[in-house]
């Protein structure tokens, strides 16, 4: 396998630091009784509550349309670039194509991530990408692609609807023709009990449930919240068609409200360039004044 030459490797044999700390091994009733306390969650969330949610537009210079969202521990930056011509495509296209890149960053998870994209963040990638898709008016630029990275810099779970959510403020914020932003919210079931937003322990919790029990796994769901449309959906574990319908009733809902949160921080960047641009165009004009009033030649009395 190909390495990355360009970045200082570490040495292979090289141990993550966890296995000297003391950890004693717990069974499945042990953790599942630590991260359900007293009908809540261990941080304290309902099952229907959200994280707190941050987002912030134009983070990275060097790119057309930048965002950042940060979950309590699990945040996320996105980067749109300009359109491009499709490489090594020799037919023509009528639509536009988006290239989606989702990665974790080395120091994102407890262990070490590789700098070469790994199997599941591929599956993210092509996730990524069709949850955006539906959004995005590719018919304004036939024939190029327009590049879109998503670097998780820090995972506690929930780090692929982050990822959603903000390379669709990215893509605005770049000035990419869009029919509407995209608002996505992951779900974790185990059993009989649905929760919004799982961190990684609840995550994992929900994927390594017990042959067992009927409803297990995460869902993550991306909507469109003034179009009415799911762009995408995607599920791990296994669910019946109940227990499909009422998850989506929920998920839904979280969607409507994380949707005028990416309005707001979409508008208030629109607001900060048109003060800055305002700002500069009267500094132009004093100094054109200021430069008139010096080349005015002196009047005679």
């Amino acid at each position: 396998m190909p390495v990355d030459s360009r970045r200082i490797q570490g040495p292979d044999s090289s141990v993550p630091f966890m296995l000297y700390s003391s950890r004693e091994k717990k069974d499945y009733k042990t953790v599942k009784s630590e991260v359900f306390k007293k009908g809540l969650r261990k941080d304290g969330r309902k099952w229907d509550q959200h994280r707190k949610v941050y987002l912030k537009t134009s983070v990275v210079t060097q790119a057309k349309g930048s965002a950042f969202i940060e979950q309590n521990n699990t945040k996320v930056i996105c980067s749109v670039f300009d359109p491009r011509e499709i490489p090594r495509k020799s037919d023509y296209s009528v639509n536009g194509e988006l290239y989606c890149e989702f990665k974790y960053a080395p120091f994102s998870c407890l262990t070490r991530r590789g700098h070469q994209q790994d199997a599941e963040e591929k599956e993210f990638s092509l996730i990524l990408r069709r949850a955006l898709e539906p959004a995005v008016c590719r018919h304004e630029f036939p024939n190029f692609q327009v590049d879109i990275y998503a670097l998780v810099l820090q995972d506690d779970g929930s780090a692929l609807s982050a990822a959603i959510t903000c390379a669709s403020l990215a893509l605005a914020d770049a000035s990419v023709p869009m029919y509407d932003l995209v608002a996505s919210v992951t779900l974790g079931v185990h059993d009989d009990l649905k929760f919004l937003d799982p961190t990684a322990e609840e995550t994992i919790l929900c994927n390594t449930s017990p042959r067992t029990l009927q409803n297990h796994g995460t869902i993550v769901f991306s909507y469109s919240a003034s179009q009415q449309q799911i762009s995408e959906y995607a599920q791990t574990g296994a669910m019946n068609l109940d227990c499909i319908t009422s998850a989506i009733d929920i998920l839904t809902r979280a969607c409507d409200d994380i949707y005028p949160l990416s309005q707001q921080c979409l508008v208030k960047s629109v607001a900060k360039s048109v003060k800055k641009k305002k700002k500069r165009e009267e500094k132009l004009n004093r100094e054109r004044a200021i430069l008139a009033d010096e080349n005015e030649p002196p009047t005679n009395e």
